[in-house]
């Protein structure tokens, strides 16, 4: 596995499926037992089934997003890849600026990821 192009295809496939609301397609980067944080206090969401409840939720009330990652910084098997959105919530335009942080297999997929992440109303 080149953690390079794995970290770059979870780029591209997040920014797509975040753009189109596609959980399904985003789920595919995870591995069975994967792992995801998301915030530093709330509970981690275990295995892919409760990743993808978690995303499809996250995306429940979000309208009109514009998703951009940002090529990602590599290390090993680990990548961070900083993520900015401008979108429409329950009819509030926002933004939401963050980096994920992820841990892949060897077959590719992400075994542990932790997003930090913070909004505004209105789009800066």
């Amino acid at each position: 596995m080149d953690t390079r192009t794995t970290a770059q295809h979870f780029a591209d496939t997040w920014q797509h499926g975040w753009t189109h609301h596609d959980a399904d397609r985003i789920a595919t980067l995870y591995s069975h037992d994967a792992v995801h944080t998301s915030m530093p206090f709330r509970p981690p969401h275990r295995g892919r089934g409760a990743i993808t409840d978690y995303i499809r939720w996250s995306f429940s009330t979000e309208t009109a997003p514009q998703v951009t990652f940002a090529t990602p910084i590599v290390d090993g098997d680990q990548a961070v890849i900083e993520f900015r959105v401008h979108a429409t919530d329950d009819g509030t335009p926002i933004t939401l600026a963050g980096c994920v942080i992820a841990r892949f297999d060897t077959d590719g997929l992400a075994v542990q990821t932790r997003d930090y992440w913070h909004t505004t109303n209105g789009h800066v």
